[in-house]
């Protein structure tokens, strides 16, 4: 049996490796569409956990997860010998940047050479992670070409970028559109062929991988530009006297032509503020900086900062000195109503309010604990004893649900709102300030 007939007739084996945000939503699917999947991950604890049916991935529904297992249509291993009864593997583990914001390829690169030495005729690899132009072609490919098979004929090979929005309660996995370019026609065809199997959503083929890997860094470059605007413009409106929150409502009503973008204390989750420096590492090679690109992140850096300083300025008006000022943060995830911390402004945040010599609490309904930096943060619950001990709230993640707004504001000395989340409370307080 060809691959071809083994993905139209759903009987290929697929292996997804990496099993974090988007590895195991897309193992989900993959699953649900009929396809025996073996999950890979080195992390022994998420292995069990999947083995054991238990979700911790906010986008994965639990019942799906447990149904799976219990079906035997999904399971998770630490043993990449199994990657050799597999026909389709699919690469979804993380691309960080460095300290001095170079990519870090080698989670790609481990992951390749972990294929490389289990590939055999007939098998189809999938990258999803994130990466710059060229990285399919010039990083993938030649240590996959090295087991002496051609790509095209005895194995295939293509890029198809994930496009996980965690929170999003509209468009999942299943039902947002793929891009992918495979390494020649065949890799393209059989990816192709696979993710309509498991989609319900368009498959949009490109010319190669270079133009998919390209389409991923434009999506998520196109919105740190325009996060950069927003919070320039809020950073401008503050200084005139503007309420820059009225203005983006009513440039909104303009049916064409504009998109709104809010300003808050950075940029954060793993793609936003770091996939476009793949880009800007890339172009270097072709003698071209990317100063727009450059610019963008520089002003959304800036702004944990600057939320920092006003905080200080609102506390300074009420005579309190931010150096032993007891300031409880709301809000660590990256964005609302999700579990997720990764990158989040929050945590630069607390860094700058603990370098003022601020004592930090704070507090997140979804995230119980964390550690950044070495030490261990534990969430403080929301009581009027607490609300009466310190001497500011800074509003740093937009949840809207599971907070009391209106109970904060009403027992606090001082609220500072940096994601506007406060803005369906009509009544008027002295105590609250908005970005």
């Amino acid at each position: 049996m060809t691959l071809m007939e083994k993905i139209t007739s759903r009987k290929a084996t697929v292996g997804v490796l990496g099993l974090g945000y988007v590895g195991l939503p897309l193992a989900v699917e993959k699953a649900k569409a009929g396809f025996n999947v073996i999950g890979f991950d080195i992390q022994k604890s998420k292995v069990d956990m999947v083995n054991a049916g238990h979700n911790y991935i906010g986008d994965v529904v639990d019942s799906d997860l447990e149904k799976l297992v219990k079906d035997k249509k999904l399971r998770a291993t630490t043993d990449y010998d199994e990657i050799n009864n597999c026909d389709v593997i699919t690469i979804c583990v993380p691309t960080p940047l460095d300290k001095f914001k170079q990519p870090d390829l080698t989670y790609i690169v481990e992951s390749t050479k972990q294929i490389k030495t289990r590939l055999h005729k007939g098998m189809l690899v999938t990258l999803e992670s994130t990466t710059y132009p060229g990285t399919t072609n010039e990083v993938v490919l030649p240590i996959l070409e090295e087991t002496g098979l051609k790509v095209g004929k005895d194995f295939f090979l293509a890029f198809s970028p994930e496009r996980v929005d965690p929170g999003n309660l509209i468009y999942k996995t299943k039902n947002t559109p793929k891009i992918v370019g495979g390494v020649t026609p065949e890799c393209t065809k059989h990816a192709k062929a696979m993710y309509e199997a498991i989609l319900d959503a368009p498959v949009k083929v490109v010319s190669s991988p270079r133009e998919a890997e390209m389409a991923k860094i434009l999506e998520n470059t196109f919105r740190i530009v325009n996060i950069a605007l927003a919070n320039e413009m809020a950073l401008v409106s503050h200084r005139m006297g503007i309420n820059y929150w009225e203005v983006i409502d009513a440039a909104a009503t303009k049916p064409f032509g504009f998109m709104p973008f809010y300003p808050g204390p950075g940029v954060g989750g793993h793609c936003i503020p770091i996939d476009p420096f793949y880009l800007t590492y890339k172009a270097r090679e072709y003698d071209y900086h990317t100063r727009l690109i450059e610019l963008a992140g520089e002003i959304n850096d800036s702004m944990s900062e600057y939320v920092v300083e006003r905080l200080s300025d609102l506390l300074n008006d009420r005579k309190k000195c931010m150096n032993g000022s007891k300031i409880l943060v709301m809000g660590v995830a990256y964005k609302g109503d999700i579990d997720d911390i990764r990158e989040s402004p929050a945590l630069k945040v607390i860094e700058h309010l603990e370098k003022k010599g601020s004592v930090v609490v704070y507090h997140d309904p979804y995230i119980p604990n964390f550690v950044h930096n070495n030490k261990r943060y534990e969430s403080v619950p929301i009581t009027k004893e607490l609300l009466d001990s310190i001497d500011g709230v800074i509003i740093t993640t937009a949840h809207k649900k599971r907070v009391d707004y209106k109970f904060l504001i009403e027992n606090a000395p001082l609220v500072f709102d940096t994601k506007n989340v406060t803005k369906d409370i009509v009544q008027k307080y002295p105590n609250l300030y908005v970005l």
